[in-house]
């Protein structure tokens, strides 16, 4: 592989396993229905204009993002296809995105009313209603009203309208039916008040992969799409399979032999019991492989080993069981002769969520990608 870059530490991406995923959810959601390929926070740590590319390559209708900085990287790189911003915008900023095509997110009359002031030129928008994830969107009949009633003296258009679920990825339904009834009401009474051709949407991953015939035009595909699960019960209800795009990898920087009584890193937390092959793997806290993974294991050579002392800004050390020679492949995510370590692996040892992993390896780590 060659790389344009001189640090032995990279994440790669497979650009075929998202394809393959877009095209899992396109055999559910086929025409007229969409797919949105949901590229925020640079594509969950992937890339996100590499990612988008190949999600659009391999059937997505359309894109979403969180920022409006998020839209404009990719509007330069992908001219035409349809960007929903989902996140609020600053109304002052209502020009701009309609300058570049993007599609933004509205709840609030106070800023249809602000924004007026800005626009010279025709803004798509997306409605918003808070079903129960009580972030952002409309809550109420009579908000929905007043944001309609500002919309109409503008030359913002509706072309679409919805909501967010909040735990399609768990077993417990009770709080997942309130969303969809309370959305299906709000469908239902400002339906006469929306243009005909518009899009209702509510569907994220997990809703999407467990519940089509309930997910209106288009479902936002997010984590799925990077072939990471929303939860285990997702992964086992719907059989959908998925493949994992990123993997992290490194290689040993040096290696050496401690005596008994011999500490590692900082705060001395490690000691060496007896004489001890040590490696040094040069990622670290800097990169976003944070300290509390001290512990955890990686692959070498299809072995795993575990990481001993802190973790440093820019390395961290891994007890061997040998010699190994410096420059060795040090797999910290992803395959190495027939040994795995998941990004759930490593979300399970920190206590939190897959999403959480590629998100958290920072742009100091390059990224490359294959196909």
């Amino acid at each position: 592989m060659e790389n344009h870059f001189y640090r032995d530490t990279w994440a790669e991406v497979d650009l075929n396993a998202i394809k393959h995923n877009i095209k899992q959810m396109k055999m559910i959601y086929q025409s007229p229905k969409k797919v949105y390929a949901v590229v925020k926070a640079n594509g969950y740590g992937h890339g996100d204009v590499e990612v988008a590319k190949a999600a659009l390559e391999a059937g997505a209708d359309q894109l979403a993002v969180a920022l409006l900085d998020e839209g404009i990287r990719l509007r330069k790189h992908i001219p035409d296809t349809p960007i929903l911003v989902l996140g609020r915008i600053r109304p002052r900023d209502a020009q701009i995105a309609a300058w570049h095509n993007l599609t933004v997110t509205v709840f609030q009359a106070d800023w249809v009313v602000e924004a007026r002031q800005y626009l010279h030129s025709n803004l798509n928008v997306h409605i918003k209603f808070d079903t129960g994830m009580n972030r952002l969107g409309i809550r109420t009949a009579a908000e929905a009203y007043d944001v309609l009633k500002e919309l109409k003296s503008t030359s913002i258009e509706i072309t679409g309208v919805y909501s967010h679920l909040a735990t399609a990825d768990e077993d417990e339904r009770t709080h997942l039916e309130k969303q969809l009834k309370r959305f299906r009401q709000y469908i239902e009474e400002f339906k006469p008040q929306l243009p005909e051709e518009i899009e209702f949407h509510i569907g994220n991953s997990a809703g999407a992969m467990r519940f089509k015939d309930s997910m209106y035009d288009a479902v936002r595909f997010g984590i799925g799409m990077y072939g990471l699960y929303p939860s285990e019960l997702v992964k086992e209800q719907t059989g959908i399979p998925l493949k994992p795009a990123f993997s992290l990898i490194s290689q040993l920087s040096h290696i050496k032999k401690i005596n008994p009584g011999e500490t590692i890193s900082y705060g001395a937390t490690y000691t060496a019991l007896e004489e001890e092959w040590v490696g040094t793997v040069p990622i670290g806290y800097g990169d976003g492989w944070i300290r509390k993974l001290q512990g955890f294991e990686v692959i070498i050579d299809g072995k795993k080993y575990p990481i001993v002392g802190r973790i440093c800004m820019d390395q961290f050390m891994v007890k061997l069981d040998r010699y190994i020679p410096i420059d060795t492949k040090v797999t910290i995510i992803g395959e190495n002769n027939g040994e795995f370590v998941s990004t759930d692996d490593v979300a399970n040892h920190l206590e939190t969520i897959n999403y959480e992993i590629p998100c958290m390896i920072n742009e100091r780590v390059p990224r490359v990608y294959f196909e």
